[in-house]
């Protein structure tokens, strides 16, 4: 049987194109292309693009290397990688990929635990996103914000009674080694009373991001939960990504009406890796070496949560790390002390004598507190810090046997009541009491 011969020339012409497909697949559809011209530290200079700061790149070298712009010197672009710089040479090429970082969320992100470019680290497949929320968000208009009104329940006795923060407060957690911070930001992750919780591990170890998950926050914890770690190991651009990401999705669960707690370990280890950009940028070093970006990126970064109008909010909890213990001469600390609504200080002392969470009544604040809670709590507040302080100034001369009872009428309630305040502030990982429980439990204690 004959072919017809409008069929051959149909053949023909769709084996040419089929040849011209395939050769088409090994080129680069984007056209416009920079090459690497020098490479110092963490840095690239790239001359034949016009990138704007912040824009994502990818270096074409042995394998594809994302980077991001952090600059310019002398017409060419500063580009640090998001990955391994090995394989890079002059001559490189290097291809825009994202004018406007963004990333892309949805409710399936609950329960998982991501890396700073959103791809799953808990073996699970990728959660696929469908709402696109800007990296680099901006911060709460102030006439847009709603004011603190509502307490929220943390599920932890101590800070219920003395320390109480409200939906929408942003209180950092200030902390030297090995006191129990992962401790209390586990308990926090998993007791308190909101819609998600939003967690970022930023520059820790490996093995904690594990650890965190099976030991402090739990099963229950991640099932209302989304975790995003990046380790110490990875580029700062990764850690300063992670921050971001993090705080996108609060965003986008706040936008839902959602109350979202937002944790991040560590604050500190965030502005480190501002530090380390600004550096690699040019930038003069100021007070222990962070550069004058740190100190302007901060506070933009902090004012992205609180409550919007509506049924909206993000609660803040972030930990600092404190140099040798001693915040007054941590200028980073003090800083960030004075951005943010309140203060928890972990005690050393504390820790040591085995009561946690080892929070330092007498140094903590909640900036807030005194608009949220009636004149009661307040005044149950008062007498217990009272008589606390108390004790605690006169501790030595009670152990030496020094103090005569029946001397001072308000140290011997003190010294009567402190093995019940310090049962009081002690409260396992594995236990929750609601606000009204811790309120009911404190007004019990001081009517004894």
């Amino acid at each position: 049987m004959s072919v017809p011969e409008g069929g051959i020339l149909t053949r023909k012409i769709e084996g040419i194109l089929s040849g011209w497909t395939e050769q088409l697949s090994f080129f680069d559809p984007v056209v416009e292309g920079g090459v690497v011209v020098q490479g110092v530290g963490l840095t690239l200079e790239v001359r034949g693009l016009d990138l704007g700061i912040g824009e994502l790149c990818e270096i074409r070298g042995d394998r594809p290397i994302p980077a991001e712009v952090i600059g310019f010197r002398e017409g060419r672009s500063l580009l640090m990688p998001l990955g391994d710089l090995r394989g890079v040479r002059p001559g490189t090429r290097v291809i825009r990929k994202e004018s406007r970082p963004v990333v892309r969320v949805s409710d399936r992100f609950l329960g998982r635990v991501l890396d700073p470019m959103g791809r799953a680290i808990d073996g699970g497949a990728d959660p696929s996103g469908e709402r696109s929320m800007a990296l680099y968000g901006e911060p709460i208009n102030p006439m847009g914000r709603r004011r603190i009104s509502h307490v929220l329940d943390l599920g932890i006795r101590s800070v219920n009674s003395f320390l109480t923060i409200g939906q929408g407060q942003k209180i950092g957690v200030f902390a030297g080694a090995g006191v129990g911070k992962s401790m209390l930001l586990g308990m926090l992750s998993k007791d308190a009373k909101v819609d998600v919780t939003v967690i970022a591990l930023i520059g820790e170890r490996g093995r904690e991001v594990r650890e965190f998950i099976e030991r402090d926050l739990g099963e229950d914890g991640l099932a209302k939960a989304v975790l995003v770690a990046s380790t110490g190991d990875q580029s700062p651009l990764l850690r300063i990504r992670g921050a971001l990401m993090a705080m996108s999705i609060a965003e986008y669960f706040r936008d839902q009406g959602k109350s979202v707690l937002f944790v991040m370990d560590s604050l500190t280890r965030f502005a480190m890796a501002l530090r380390e950009v600004g550096l690699a940028a040019g930038e003069p070093p100021t007070t222990r070496g962070y550069t004058p970006s740190v100190f302007a990126q901060l506070p933009r970064f902090l004012e992205r949560s609180g409550c919007v109008d509506g049924d909206g909010s993000i609660t803040g909890i972030y930990t600092v790390l404190v140099e040798g213990g001693d915040m007054p001469s941590d200028p980073l600390s003090e800083a960030l002390a004075a951005i943010l609504d309140g203060h928890v200080i972990l005690s050393r002392e504390m820790a040591s004598e085995g009561i946690y969470p080892a929070i330092d009544l007498l140094e903590s604040r909640s900036r807030v507190m005194n608009d949220i809670v009636d004149e009661e709590h307040r005044a149950m507040v008062r007498e217990f810090l009272r008589l606390y302080a108390l004790y605690r100034k006169s501790e030595d001369l009670i152990r030496i046997g020094a103090y005569v009872p029946g001397s001072d009428a308000d140290l011997d309630r003190a010294v009567y009541l402190y093995p019940r305040m310090r049962d009081f502030l002690e409260q396992d990982r594995n236990e929750r009491y609601s606000f009204e429980e811790s309120l009911e439990t404190l007004r019990s204690l001081l009517a004894g």
